[in-house]
C-alpha cells in the first residue's frame, strides 16, 4: 500500500473512495458546512430554487460574525432572514451576533473534530487544523449545493510538511512564526498545498497557538492546515464536550510523498512585521521601528483569543497607551470575553486606555476602526490588505498582540523586547 498524508486520508474518509492521490477530483461528503453573516445568500438562493428539503440540518452551522450587531437596517433584515430560516429548517447550530467569531465558536462548541472535513464560507476555515480536521474556504455556491446535495468536488491537494524545531524566545510568538514564513515562502508559496506542521516547537504549542499556524497559513495559499491531534488536543475537545468515542483521529504516515519539506528553528527568530499592503510584505520589527502609528487593534480569529489578550495585558500592566493612539480590543468570542472579565484581564486593558468591543470579526472585517486618510493601523488580524479598514490612503501593519501592545503604549512600532516583555506563564 502507498504511504498517504493528511489530506489524502480526510478525503478518503469524506468521500468513501480508497487510493486516492494528489490531484484526483472526487465528490466528498463535508461533516459540516459553516456559514458566516451572509448566510441569507444561500438561503435566497434556495428560495429562487424552490427547494424546501436539505440533505442534513445537523451538518449545517450559521454564525452572525462578520457584522455584529447589525449597522443599517439590510443587514439587519438579512441577520433575521437567517433567524428565521435556522427556526423553520430547524437548523440547531446557529450562533447570533452575540457569539463571536465562527471559527473560534465551532471549535469551543465541539463541532470541528479530528478527522472531519469542515468547509465554511471563510478563507480562513483553514485554523480548523488546530484540531486535526481538513477545514477549507469555499463559496456561498458551494455551501448552498452542499445544504441540498450534502457533497462538494474535491480536489485532492500535493502536501508540504512544516518542521518547527527549538523553543520561540521572549517577545516572539506564533504569529511571528508564522508571518516570517509567509514572508519567505510568499503569498503563493503553498497555493492549493495541504500544510502538516510538526515539530517539538509544534508540539509544545497550545491549541490557541495551533490556530494562529493553522489560520494563517491561508495567507500562503493554503488548501488546508494540519497539526496531529495530542493530548493537548484531547484536552481542548474534552472541554469542548466532544465524547472521546466520537473521535476518528488521522495522522499521515510515516514515510507519506512531500511536494516539499520545509525546516525551521524556532529559537533564532525575532519579532516580525508585515507591511502595508501585502501580508507576504515582512520585515523584523526592528527595521520599521519608531514608525508613527495611529491606531492598534488586536482581534480577529487570528489572535484574539483568551492567551492573545492575556499577552496584550501582561504588556499593558501599569502603562497607559500613547496620547495619540487609538487602542481597539475586540475578543474572539463570548466565552474568551466572560474568561478575560473574569481574570481581570479586560479591566487591565481598560485601565490601559482600550476601548473592549463585544465579541465578532470587528475591525478585521472592517465593522468599526476605520481609517482616515494619511493614517496607520498595527493589527492583529491576518490581512493588511489596502482600504481593509477605511481609507486606501491608510496603512495597516501586521504583528503579534505583544508587539502590538507595546506600540500602543509608545505610539509607534515598538519591539516588545524593548519594554523587558517575556514570555508570559
Amino acid at each position: 500500500m502507498t504511504a498517504k498524508t493528511f489530506a489524502q486520508k480526510a478525503i478518503e474518509r469524506a468521500s468513501g473512495i480508497s487510493g486516492l492521490a494528489p490531484g484526483q477530483i472526487v465528490d466528498a461528503f463535508p461533516d459540516l458546512y459553516m456559514s458566516h453573516t451572509a448566510s441569507w445568500r444561500c438561503i435566497r438562493t434556495l428560495q429562487k430554487m424552490g427547494v424546501e428539503r436539505l440533505y442534513d440540518v445537523n451538518r449545517i452551522a450559521m454564525v452572525m460574525d462578520h457584522i455584529s450587531p447589525a449597522m443599517t437596517a439590510k443587514t439587519a433584515a438579512d441577520q433575521a432572514l437567517c433567524r428565521d430560516f435556522a427556526r423553520t429548517m430547524g437548523v440547531r447550530h446557529f450562533f447570533d451576533v452575540d457569539s463571536g467569531i465562527a471559527h473560534v465558536v465551532l471549535m469551543e462548541h465541539g463541532l470541528i473534530r479530528p478527522g472531519h472535513l469542515v468547509i465554511g464560507t471563510d478563507s480562513h476555515s483553514t485554523i480548523y487544523g488546530a484540531l486535526g480536521a481538513f477545514g477549507t474556504g469555499v463559496g456561498f455556491s458551494e455551501i448552498t449545493a452542499a445544504w441540498v446535495t450534502g457533497k462538494l468536488w474535491v480536489k485532492v491537494p500535493e502536501s508540504v510538511r512544516i518542521t518547527i524545531d527549538g523553543a520561540l524566545g521572549a517577545g516572539v510568538y506564533a504569529k511571528d512564526l508564522m508571518l516570517k514564513l509567509i514572508g519567505d515562502l510568499g503569498a503563493d508559496g503553498l497555493t492549493y498545498c495541504s500544510v502538516e506542521f510538526c515539530g517539538s516547537c509544534v508540539d509544545a504549542m497550545t491549541v490557541s497557538e495551533r490556530m494562529t499556524l493553522c489560520n494563517l497559513a491561508m495567507e500562503a495559499g493554503a488548501k488546508n492546515a494540519f497539526v496531529a491531534p495530542d493530548e493537548t488536543t484531547q484536552r481542548y475537545l474534552d472541554e469542548a464536550g466532544v465524547p472521546r468515542g466520537e473521535i476518528e483521529v488521522l495522522l499521515p504516515d510515516e514515510d507519506a510523498a512531500y511536494r516539499d519539506a520545509i525546516r525551521v528553528d524556532a529559537a533564532v527568530l525575532s519579532p516580525q512585521i508585515a507591511l502595508p499592503h501585502t501580508v507576504d510584505n515582512v520585515v523584523d520589527v526592528g527595521a520599521v521601528t519608531g514608525t508613527k502609528i495611529d491606531q492598534v487593534f488586536i482581534g480577529s480569529c487570528a489572535n484574539a483569543k483568551y492567551d492573545d489578550l492575556l499577552i496584550a495585558a501582561e504588556v499593558l500592566r501599569g502603562h497607559r497607551i500613547a496620547p495619540s493612539t487609538r487602542l481597539i480590543v475586540t475578543p474572539a468570542s463570548a466565552q474568551i470575553m466572560a474568561r478575560a472579565a473574569t481574570a481581570g484581564i479586560l479591566a487591565t486593558l481598560i485601565d490601559a486606555g482600550a476601548m473592549i468591543t463585544n465579541p465578532g470579526c470587528g475591525a478585521c472585517a472592517g465593522n468599526g476602526g476605520a481609517m482616515a486618510d494619511g493614517e496607520a493601523t498595527l493589527s492583529t488580524a491576518n490581512r493588511n490588505f489596502q482600504g481593509r479598514m477605511g481609507s486606501y490612503d491608510a496603512r495597516i501593519y501586521l504583528a503579534s498582540p505583544a508587539t502590538a501592545a507595546a506600540s500602543a503604549i509608545r505610539g509607534v512600532i515598538t519591539d516588545p523586547r524593548d519594554i523587558g516583555v517575556g514570555v508570559p506563564a
